[in-house]
């Protein structure tokens, strides 16, 4: 794991060497201080020697400056480390995420993603952080205190090697039922976040339905149960402090004790004692750096596993070695096509799919809920893969095109449309970023959306916020279609993008763009008879088979379904619903 994640580090690596080496040089600075200290009390002050006193202050002042100058370095390079680390981290996951087929989003929720991009990294970064300066501190300290102890008088550095083992013991235990609280809190992050988004993107609805009260309950019980699992580690990390405090003082009182007895005898001079006491505090600190480190590492294995799996996940879809990079029209081929979302699954969505589409051709597909539309349409922009069977787009199988040449070439138009925070002309021209002002405006007169936008204060300029929110559903679906004619595609899919707009506008949409597209393949997915009569052929799906396949008036004398669809919309509104007559 180790291995895989240090290759993150990239152009901070300079960064990152340096800093534990300013490190060693603060603690290195701090080691010595003791020492000219206790010469000061020897040969200074017992010595009544001023001139010493002065030379060795004035030492012990640039001594001071260099590790202050080191610890300057190494705060800052290590912040600068930690934080590039962690900008590579979520770069290499969000880049990973964008290429991920439809199979691989379904392996994560979003509110999961969130948290590993957000809270799992911060988690990285802080335990990067920690490793290069508390890691490479923390025992060069506690070696360097330890050896300058022994230096001076062996008898009794010989406590601190005592309360070091009975230390680090208690410590290791601590940390240990500590870490398996903390493993479990990131876990019940994704529960977090995944109220908080469902709450925001549904905040209409909630408040539709008076559901605030359920939400504050709802959220404050996922934010309990974060409180319960870091109480729990956290009353495991109180005892240190504790234990810590207690195992300094006994330290110090036994130092003290020892070495006046030493000092009576003539074998420890009091400003060696003094350099003794001072590095109690040092070996014992270091202790606590270290128990903190260890905590941190381990708050950052869970984190680090689940930053991993996103960017280890690999696409279910790959470009094949010599791809086709044109589609020559848009034809489309079933042939015997079956479909799963799940290989595990017993039975498919799609069923021995069997359906030949000429190029510009007007399809339209309507069946009742669940009978897999948007199944059928899915995979002919690859967003899946068929699991049996073959299906072509301009005469070659989709899987030997280059992904975004297929994708470049098919648009789609989903009922549930997505509008990005930006101008309507930036929106637009995500369908083709080079697109003149002409060229989308024609875009929107084709899908009547210019009516609306003319009447805005800023036109085409008019900004539009996140999601879509300051303009209405048939006018964001309006605006989807114009930007899927901005990409000039040999097929244009609706899936259900008009269920918003009224009868005569959707009317007007598909005269207009049958008429200035003739060559554009166009599968129309609807609820409504009135939304696909006028197509050249229609396919009824039922249960992920196709029921029946012809004209308007051949499926009104041939198929049972389509029939009694029409009967009840014709005898009712247009808006009747397709599974009630199924």
């Amino acid at each position: 794991m180790i291995k895989k994640l240090t290759k993150y580090i990239g152009q901070f690596k300079f960064a990152t060497i340096v800093t534990p080496f300013s490190m060693i040089g603060e603690v290195i600075c701090e080691m010595v201080i003791p020492v000219l200290m206790g010469r000061i009390v020897d040969k200074g002050i017992y010595g009544k020697d001023m001139s010493y006193i002065i030379h060795t202050g004035l030492l012990m002042l640039a001594v001071a400056l260099l590790g202050l100058m080191f610890g300057f370095i190494g705060a800052f390079m290590g912040a600068k480390a930690s934080a590039g680390f962690a900008r590579n981290l979520r770069k290499a996951m969000f880049d990973n995420i964008q290429m991920y087929s439809f199979a691989n989003i379904d392996h994560f929720s979003p509110s999961s993603l969130v948290t590993r991009l957000t809270t799992d990294v911060t988690n990285m970064q802080n335990a990067f952080m920690m490793t290069l300066r508390m890691a490479m501190r923390a025992p060069a300290s506690l070696i360097i205190a330890m050896t300058m102890s022994f230096l001076i008088s062996p008898r009794l550095a010989s406590v601190y090697l005592v309360a070091v083992t009975i230390l680090s013991v208690f410590l290791f235990f601590v940390m240990g039922r500590a870490s398996r609280y903390f493993k479990q809190v990131f876990e019940r992050y994704d529960d977090l976040n995944e109220s908080v988004q469902e709450n925001v993107s549904a905040i209409r609805v909630v408040k539709a339905y008076v559901r605030e009260d359920h939400e504050i309950n709802r959220f404050q019980k996922a934010a309990m149960n974060i409180y319960l699992m870091f109480c729990k580690a956290e009353l495991n990390i109180s005892f240190i402090s504790p234990a810590m405090m207690f195992v300094v003082y006994t330290c110090i009182l036994l130092i003290s004790w020892l070495g006046a007895h030493m000092i009576i005898q003539n074998s420890l001079t009091t400003g060696e004692l003094m350099s003794l006491l001072t590095y109690c505090m040092n070996i014992l600190m270091s202790l606590m750096m270290l128990s903190m480190v260890f905590v941190m590492i381990t708050m950052s294995q869970a984190s680090a596993k689940r930053i991993l799996e996103v960017i280890e996940e690999r696409s279910t879809l790959q470009d094949p070695e010599d791809p086709i990079r044109e589609v020559s029209d848009g034809s489309i081929c079933f042939d015997h096509v079956n479909f799963a979302y799940n290989a595990e699954s017993k039975e498919p969505v799609l069923k021995d799919i069997c359906l030949s589409i000429r190029s510009g051709e007007s399809i339209g597909i309507i069946g009742g809920t669940g009978s897999a539309k948007s199944s059928l349409v899915n995979l002919i922009s690859r967003l899946y893969d068929v699991t049996g069977g073959t299906l072509s787009v301009g005469g070659h199988d989709v899987k030997a095109y280059s992904i975004e040449a297929l994708r470049g070439k098919v648009a789609v138009v989903l009922q549930k449309n997505v509008l990005f925070s930006g101008t309507i002309y930036e929106n637009l021209r995500w369908g083709n970023r080079n697109a003149t002002d002409e060229e989308c405006r024609e875009a929107c007169r084709l899908a009547c959306a210019d009516e609306f936008i003319e009447t805005m204060p800023d036109d085409y300029n008019t900004r539009i916020e996140q999601g879509g929110s300051n303009v209405s559903g048939g006018q964001k679906q309006r605006l989807c279609i114009a930007r899927a004619l901005m990409m000039k595609p040999r097929v244009i899919i609706f899936d259900d993008s008009t269920s918003a707009v009224d009868t005569a506008t959707d009317a007007k949409i598909r005269k207009q763009l049958s008429e200035s597209i003739p060559d554009t393949t166009k599968l129309v997915i609807a609820q409504r008879i009135s939304s696909v009569e006028n197509c050249d052929r229609i396919v009824v799906m039922d249960d992920g088979r196709i029921n029946g396949v012809g004209t308007h008036e051949e499926l009104l004398k041939t198929n049972r379904i389509y029939k009694e669809v029409y009967d009840s919309q014709v005898g009712s509104s247009d808006d009747a619903d397709f599974d009630e007559k199924r």
